[in-house]
């Protein structure tokens, strides 16, 4: 990424542009005078120019271009309006009472634009159809191609960084994560939440009860799509509100199914709660009704099967993940159903 650049010679506004740019985990390059300044001026992804030398750029005309912003301490003097226009500056930007916007606009810079990841919702049809041991599995196959992140929306679950290995690992939970305020940033969310071999963990300390509290999870969501290939949430089977916004944003929503009688009933009324079947689908666990009928029960096609698999709560209580080879029933079942969502998400 290239650095936003600051051109001022305002020392209270510099320090106060710098520790804006720490708060956003950017570092930006510094121009105190006009003729510095145009040196950055076309490769910078955003600028600010103080008030103090709003004047001094303006005389030499620079070219004109997007992502400029003139800033100066509250109240601003009215001739700063003129200089934005002459200038080509999009706002001009108070301070402090600008500050949380500044911020979010140069946390922006450190994500890539272009990068938005595969949300993938996983719920049990039934308790204890494997969702969320499912959900580690996908993370971890998925984590051979890039960044993956389990985030953890059951409470009352057994929690994602206990079933990945992580749970003594240091990191950001939910209990902190619900404490902070303004936009949080991908690269933040990546760096702070527990994490091995490509995989990340969003859950709650052990013992925690407290509610997911909506704004956090927004945020926690968009992050996590910017910072990571594939983000997976653990989901709840009971609904509520919030449930059902985080299904709505999820690219596909994958319901395990047990397939017996009352597995199969169970994950049907599941199915039956969204609106929109066509991104639901189901993955079977263990020997019974056969898949197409289930399919037709349900009303949603069954992405994969998959047989319950040997020593799996050894290798989950050895610290390893559910995944402890690719040939396992779960790491194939895992990399099938991201073949069968990615392949047709790339083409579009």
């Amino acid at each position: 990424m290239t650095s936003p650049l600051f051109v001022t010679r305002d020392p209270a506004l510099l320090d106060e542009l710098l520790r804006l740019a720490a708060a956003a985990g950017v570092s930006p390059d510094v121009a105190d005078d006009a003729a510095a300044a145009l040196r950055g001026w076309a490769a910078a992804p955003l600028v600010v120019v103080g008030a103090d030398l709003a004047g001094q750029l303006a005389a030499v005309a620079p070219p004109r271009r997007a992502a400029v912003h003139l800033a100066g301490w509250s109240p601003v003097s009215p001739d700063l309006f003129r200089l934005a226009v002459e200038v080509g500056a999009e706002s001009v930007t108070t301070l402090p009472d600008a500050a949380a916007w500044l911020v979010e606009r140069l946390t922006d810079l450190g994500d890539p634009e272009a990068a938005r990841g595969l949300l993938l919702g996983v719920a049990g049809g039934a308790g204890g159809a494997g969702a969320t041991t499912f959900a580690c599995a996908l993370a971890q196959v998925a984590a051979r191609t890039g960044p993956a992140l389990v985030v953890d929306a059951d409470p009352l679950g057994p929690g994602v960084d206990r079933v990945l290995g992580l749970e003594s690992r240091e990191g950001i939970r939910w209990d902190a994560l619900s404490q902070t305020t303004g936009r949080l940033s991908a690269r933040s969310l990546r760096d702070a939440v527990p994490r091995r071999d490509g995989v990340g963990a969003l859950t709650w300390y052990a013992g925690a009860t407290a509610a997911l509290d909506a704004r956090a999870v927004r945020e926690a969501l968009s992050a996590a799509r910017r910072g990571h290939d594939t983000v997976v949430v653990d989901l709840p089977r009971a609904s509520d509100a919030l449930v059902d916004e985080v299904v709505a944003r999820c690219d596909r929503l994958l319901v395990l199914v047990v397939p017996t009688v009352a597995g199969v009933a169970s994950a049907a009324r599941l199915c039956a709660r969204f609106a929109d079947a066509t991104h639901v689908a189901l993955v079977l666990r263990g020997r019974g009704i056969d898949p197409g009928e289930v399919a037709r029960v349900a009303g949603t096609p069954v992405l994969a099967r998959m047989a319950d698999q040997r020593g799996l709560a050894e290798t989950i209580d050895l610290g390893l993940g559910p995944v402890r080879s690719w040939r396992g029933p779960l790491g194939r079942a895992a990399a099938e159903v991201l073949e069968s969502v990615v392949r047709p998400r790339v083409a579009a």
